[in-house]
């Protein structure tokens, strides 16, 4: 039978290849263990605040949620952010609780000099915030404002991707948010002579605060 399609010479090979299997050129080769270093340090939360501040990042532990409240409150000021948005219902909550005054209209969202929100799990290797279509408050609400607050636990820390994956998972019952998105440090934009502009794209300033968890 003659082989009209370039499409048919394809599928051809594959399955010749399938039929005609090859032992690996290179047995020796470890494929199981990790590519990259262990930590250097035993405590994930400092992998990460070194990795976060690299790409300019801004990270603030807070040892509990009544210094979260104070320091959200001294960065609020400091900033003249008199508009915040947060979608998501308990950090919201929590704003109110504390007399912080929040928009939790997405309506709104175009108004606001700064959102809050959660996030899914921190990558301390990278320094990296997963963020997905499963938090409240809609996937603009850390896109668009130019400043974005992030407030996590100490018991979202993961060492890799990896690790972020499995985490999900278990979360999830096996299943994953329709997006996940990886955000690492403010927007970054370089144009062809290499002039790197920030806040293009995403926001200009990034605020990880990371709340001890016991």
């Amino acid at each position: 039978m003659k082989e009209s399609t370039s499409k048919e010479k394809v599928l051809k090979k594959v399955r010749d290849a399938l039929v005609n299997k090859m032992l690996p050129p290179y047995e020796s080769v470890d494929l199981e263990s990790p590519v990259h270093a262990a930590p250097d340090s035993e405590f994930l939360d400092v992998s990460f605040a070194e990795a976060f501040s690299k790409v300019n990042g801004q990270f603030v532990y807070c040892a509990d949620y009544e210094e979260l409240s104070l320091s959200l409150k001294a960065l609020l000021k400091k900033k003249n952010i008199e508009k915040l948005f947060c979608g998501e219902a308990f950090f919201s909550g929590l704003l109110d609780e504390k007399g912080i005054g929040c928009i939790k209209d997405c309506k709104e969202l175009d108004e606001c000099q700064a959102a809050l929100t959660g996030c899914e799990v921190l990558v301390s290797r990278l320094g990296t915030i997963v963020m997905s279509s499963r938090q409240g408050g809609g996937r603009r609400s850390f896109i668009y404002p130019p400043v974005h607050i992030v407030v996590a636990n100490s018991r979202q820390l993961v060492w890799d991707i990896k690790d972020a994956f499995q985490f999900m998972h278990k979360k999830y019952d096996g299943g994953l948010p329709s997006m996940i998105t990886f955000v690492t440090g403010p927007s970054r934009t370089a144009d062809i002579e290499k002039t790197l502009v920030h806040g293009a794209h995403g926001p200009k300033e990034v605020f990880l605060f990371l709340v001890e968890t016991r």
